[in-house]
């Protein structure tokens, strides 16, 4: 479990492990970042209390440093990522390894649930298990078990870690979708298990949602540079908004006004993508929706259409050094 600034659901998050049905043996490894509040005072309290839990240091606060750190110091042959804010049902870790086991996968993960309390989460939410919002990836929006590009989080056999040398340090975002992708790519098969359902929490603001895609789109355009051939349509979607409503807004303020035809046909898409998506939501929170699409689209798209070649150049030395 990578740990940053986690006070407030650490606790809980862990009880949520320790508390599994797993009918085997079970560690908590936690890679605690420097946090800005109470966080590795709760983890070290945790560790005294239960001796199924480790406290490892993440000196650099890195996700891929942490889970790194988190395995090196684990010890069992099956390892599961899992967030310091997720809460884990009961079943999950039993579910996970009885697919492992029926399936011959190296890692299997489910369905991120996203959840929302405030109008804004919920509107998030529902975005985010949307196709509109998010494509057709099924660790968002559900579907049949089988194989698949990516998962949630993920619950790997330790073989297939030590076959790809665990997660790449240099990407700060995408790092699931990387290292799956080596993984698949090593002659391994990740697995989609929609009965492993986590629990998780939308950003609470435009501002923080916007800097979260912002991010994605630049990563995501990291990956494409170094993973020639993974690509597609989807992916490139958001850029292609942006570009649209760009072109068409300069246009119309130079004065040819049937560019405002391309930011007014994406608006009137977004909209009517919202009616019909946003169905049972409250109205404070359908009132939202657009405005949440709109931010998702147009931060990944800006994000990948400005990600700097120099952003994955320890990946590139990364890559090559293992090939």
């Amino acid at each position: 479990m990578p740990v940053l600034n986690e006070e407030r659901h650490l606790a809980n998050a862990v009880r949520h492990v320790l508390e599994q049905d797993y009918p085997g043996e079970l560690e908590v490894v936690l890679a605690v970042g420097p946090s800005r509040d109470r966080t590795e005072e709760v983890a070290a309290k945790l560790s005294v209390e239960d001796p199924r839990v480790t406290v490892v240091a993440n000196p650099t606060g890195r996700t891929p440093a942490a889970l790194n750190a988190a395995i090196a110091a684990s010890r069992h042959p099956i390892v599961a990522r899992i967030d310091g804010h997720a809460m884990m049902p009961g079943d999950y870790l039993r579910v996970a390894v009885e697919t492992l086991q029926q399936t011959g996968a190296d890692n299997v993960g489910g369905i991120m649930a996203a959840e929302g309390v405030t109008p804004f989460e919920q509107a998030v939410a529902r975005a985010m298990t949307s196709k509109i919002g998010v494509g057709n990836a099924r660790f968002h929006t559900g579907g049949a078990a089988g194989p698949a590009e990516t998962v949630y989080l993920g619950v790997f056999r330790r073989t297939a870690l030590d076959r790809v040398g665990g997660y790449d340090d240099a990407f700060l975002r995408a790092q699931d979708w990387e290292m799956n992708h080596r993984i698949r790519t090593t002659g391994g098969e990740v697995w989609f298990q929609p009965r492993m359902r986590v629990s998780y929490r939308p950003r609470p603001n435009v501002r923080a949602l916007a800097r979260q895609y912002f991010h994605y789109g630049r990563w995501r355009r990291v990956v494409a540079r170094l993973h020639k051939g993974t690509i597609n349509l989807r992916y490139l979607a958001p850029p292609a908004a942006v570009a649209g409503v760009t072109v068409g807004c300069v246009a119309g303020v130079l004065g040819f006004w049937p560019g405002w035809l391309l930011p007014g046909g994406y608006a009137v898409a977004i909209l009517a993508g919202s009616a019909a998506t946003g169905r049972g939501l409250p109205a404070p929170a359908l009132l939202r929706l657009p405005l949440v699409y709109a931010t998702m689209h147009l931060s990944w798209g800006t994000g990948f259409l400005t990600s700097p070649p120099s952003l994955g150049k320890d990946a590139r030395a990364a890559l090559a050094r293992r090939r």
